[in-house]
């Protein structure tokens, strides 16, 4: 695993279409019990070099109930995000995850994960990619969550920006969360 982590961070394919250095983030370990697979670091993440260093993160951790030492623990929590750099800024945001990543590393990522109970997909790109629900909306693949445990369950990005989608579906806090916080303790144990 340790060779392949090298590889990819000193990966530089997506370099042509950045318009900063490539700094691919993510950590795993072959013992983690359960993956995270986000959209991509944003500018924050990039300068450090943390997953989910950022707001972001912090409202992910709350979700799970997971103090930042378990989450950072990466002999037991894999962060895998879809993008593996920074995309840069767009008109409306961060740029889309760069697609060349997910096809070129993940296969290799999740083969060396041999002990994984429990893989979170965070947001749309991850959903689609792994779970082949182009059909379903995000809100309504969210919401049927049961239906891929119990190897994935998909989320919404933590995003201060979709605290207008929680309060418009408050049944993700009610129903979502509680279901979330028990299987990944379930999976930690």
């Amino acid at each position: 695993m340790d060779v392949l982590l090298n590889k990819i961070r000193s990966c530089t394919e997506c370099a042509q279409f950045l318009d900063h250095d490539p700094r691919p983030v993510l950590r795993a370990k072959r013992t983690c019990r359960v993956a995270i697979v986000g959209q991509a670091p944003g500018a924050a993440v990039h300068k450090t070099g943390i997953p989910w260093d950022d707001k972001s993160g912090q409202n992910l951790r709350e979700w799970l109930s997971l103090d930042p030492e378990t989450f950072y623990d990466d002999s037991r929590v894999a962060l895998v995000p879809m993008g593996l750099c920074y995309p840069g800024k767009g008109k409306n945001g961060d740029l889309p995850p760069r697609p060349e990543c997910a096809p070129k590393w993940h296969d290799a990522i999740f083969s060396e994960l041999g002990n994984l109970q429990l893989t979170l997909l965070i947001g749309k790109y991850a959903q689609d990619y792994y779970l082949n629900v182009r059909s379903q909306n995000l809100t309504e693949t969210v919401r049927g969550f049961f239906h891929f445990l119990p190897s994935y369950f998909p989320l919404p990005h933590p995003s201060p920006r979709n605290n207008i989608w929680q309060a418009k579906n408050r049944w993700f806090a009610t129903d979502v969360i509680p279901a979330l916080k028990k299987r990944v303790v379930e999976a930690l144990s």
